[in-house]
């Protein structure tokens, strides 16, 4: 199957002064060699902690940022060093669910003009009558009722705003949906909502979901595959099922582990991180993970490793066989 969307050693690197006037600046490798794919229809999670990268990974995806080198493919088109006259039209293909949806609602508009927005303008309604009949099947399709295009976004909760959030994201009619911690903001009970709709409408729709998230519980309930993130580059990528029993990477393996004892995806692993992750501005050589892996031997110190097959849908990259 033709992917949706294909990023081939994607990097981005920021400039960062450290220690005082004088020194030279240093680089930050936020997103360093990341190479991956969405199939249509497929939902691939981006898991990691804090700082990793994947937020970062997620605006070059979406052109928000230009990477320092690699390229975005969208639908066969490459996107990420395309004139803005040229991409404007296929930025109605991918759209974002962003982590605060108060923040990212115009709090002066109505809702009715929040969601008629992107079909102005990418031209795909026009005339009162049409725009609104659009938004109103729009409101609908998130579980809300039409009359809540009269409101302001300060009028409603944190879970009907993020609701709000992907009604204008659907408003053109998007192939691929980036979720940038669209739930973390939320309570339990409608964190649960909003995931549920999520699938709901990727099923309906055919969507394709980049799902960016620190939740291990919810990747594990939304994601097909799913891409772990540590210090800017892809430490494993494998199918949601082979990554969840056989996790392959050290950091993976911890990562599932931390999840509170109670949780569905528990596995009651021992393995525990120690420490803190390096400064980014000053990565160890060799293996990233190296100063906090139970693992590390002098391989670990001086060579990077590589993404290798585990198994039938699963890479990962370590130096050891686990």
């Amino acid at each position: 199957m033709t992917a949706i969307l294909d990023v081939y050693g994607l990097k981005k690197h920021f400039a960062a002064r450290q220690g005082g006037l004088g020194l030279a600046p240093t680089k930050v490798r936020a997103v360093d060699d990341v190479t991956l794919s969405i199939a249509p229809g497929e939902t691939l999670a981006i898991v990691g902690e804090s700082g990793c990268g994947k937020s970062t990974l997620g605006r070059l995806i979406l052109c928000l940022e230009r990477p320092s080198a690699g390229e975005v493919w969208l639908d066969g088109w490459r996107i990420d060093a395309m004139p803005s006259p040229q991409l404007r039209p296929l930025r109605a293909q991918i759209q974002a669910v962003f982590q605060d949806p108060m923040s990212s609602l115009n709090p002066r508009m109505r809702v009715r003009d929040i969601i008629a927005e992107p079909l102005i303008n990418f031209r795909l309604a026009s005339g009162r009558q049409q725009i609104d009949a659009r938004v109103g099947e729009l409101l609908e399709l998130v579980g809300l009722p039409r009359e809540a295009m009269a409101r302001f976004p300060r009028e409603f909760s944190g879970g009907q705003r993020q609701r709000i959030g992907i009604a204008r994201a659907l408003a053109p009619s998007p192939r691929l949906l980036v979720c940038d911690e669209a739930v973390s903001a939320l309570d339990v009970s409608i964190k649960a909502q909003i995931v549920n709709l999520l699938c709901d409408l990727q099923r309906d729709l055919g969507l394709a979901l980049l799902f960016i998230s620190h939740d291990i519980a919810i990747v594990e309930h939304i994601s097909d595959r799913v891409a772990v993130m540590y210090l800017g580059v892809v430490v494993e990528i494998a199918d949601r099922d082979a990554l969840f029993a056989r996790p392959a990477h050290p950091y993976t393996r911890a990562l599932l582990a931390s999840v509170p004892a109670g949780s569905p995806s528990e596995r009651g692993r021992a393995i525990r991180l120690g420490g803190e992750p390096p400064n980014p501005a000053d990565m160890p050589p060799g293996c990233r993970f190296h100063t906090r892996c139970p693992h590390t031997f002098d391989r670990c110190r001086t060579e990077a490793p590589v993404l290798r097959e585990r198994g039938p849908g699963q890479m990962a990259a370590c130096h050891l066989d686990l």
